[in-house]
């Protein structure tokens, strides 16, 4: 498998808090670059065309077996693969309206609600107050611009991150997370090509294909190889502080790559929402707890970001 493949040559080379922070960069850099696709085959045809690609690539490096997926298995791997879907299409027509870095920040309020929820503290329900508030800072509605379609999609590629935690922790039961990965995101690619398709036809040419191939390969096999190789040298808790960093490398990148320049308002939001994802890592679960197969657990926050696995 190339993620073992890679593993061997790295392992003992590259520190692990590095290899977590580039999965975070190819992440956000993949998202970023989707927007000139985006404007081609539209939000919808995008995820269409990144998921598809992301699919053929699992299913290529893993060679799922069917035969392994048993009757109960069904309804999680389904589930998990629309929930996908979703989340992919509304990401995707939420960075088409806002900031990247505002549209990362709101859709972590998914990871941090389900963090919240999941604690034995009460006081564990501040962070994610913590961090609406940054978000609030973020889309500065007082001045009366807000995209309010823009937020909307975000909001709902947060309920779906949330969604996603807890479908991965019930598939992560019974498999890797990568063959999860080979059975759901093809799952994925079906649904967001119920409005992708239509979007998309009449404008894939050879270069929109390449360009889908490449983007699927910053977004799902660099990130999880990376991650992969970190979380076994890592312990949870610094993997997940090091995983509260992304909405500042949305808006890191989104200053780069896209040229949104964000106020010193929003720069103390973005500051709020990731003070917020550190502080929750705290009641997360430490290195020694294993699921079935020796694979890590995740706790909420750390959770790898469902645009990897796209």
């Amino acid at each position: 498998m190339l993620a073992a493949e890679v593993a061997r040559g790295t392992r003992r080379s590259v520190p692990p808090w590095m290899m977590a922070v580039g999965a975070m960069l190819s992440v956000q850099l993949g998202t970023a670059l989707s927007v000139g696709l985006i404007g081609q085959v539209g939000p919808a045809g995008t995820a269409w065309l990144r998921l598809s690609m992301g699919g053929l690539i699992f299913i290529a490096l893993v060679r799922p077996r069917l035969r392994a997926v048993r009757r109960d298995d069904v309804p999680v791997l389904v589930l998990l693969g629309l929930m996908t879907g979703l989340l992919a299409t509304s990401y995707m027509a939420a960075i088409a309206r806002i900031p990247l870095g505002t549209a990362v920040a709101i859709e972590f309020l998914g990871p941090l609600t389900v963090a919240a929820v999941r604690s034995p503290r009460r006081s564990a329900l501040a962070w994610p107050a913590l961090a609406l508030a940054g978000v609030l800072l973020l889309t500065e509605p007082w001045k009366g611009e807000i995209n309010l379609p823009g937020v909307g999609f975000a909001a709902l590629s947060a309920v779906g991150w949330g969604g996603y935690i807890l479908l991965t922790a019930r598939a992560g039961d019974r498999f890797t997370r990568v063959t999860a990965l080979s059975f759901t995101v093809p799952l994925a690619a079906v649904t967001a090509g119920t409005a992708g398709v239509g979007q998309a036809w009449g404008a894939i040419t050879p270069q929109v294909l390449l360009t889908a191939f490449c983007l699927a390969l910053l977004l799902p096999v660099i990130p999880f190889t990376l991650e992969m190789i970190a979380l076994r040298r890592m312990n949870q808790a610094a993997f997940g502080t090091l995983m509260a960093l992304e909405p500042a490398i949305g808006v890191l990148l989104g200053l780069i790559v896209l040229r949104q320049v964000p106020s010193a308002t929003q720069l103390a939001g973005v500051a709020l929402v990731v003070l917020a994802g550190a502080a929750a890592q705290r009641g997360g679960r430490r290195t020694g707890e294993t699921r079935p197969g020796g694979s890590p657990p995740a706790s909420p926050v750390c959770s790898p970001h469902p645009a990897a696995a796209p």
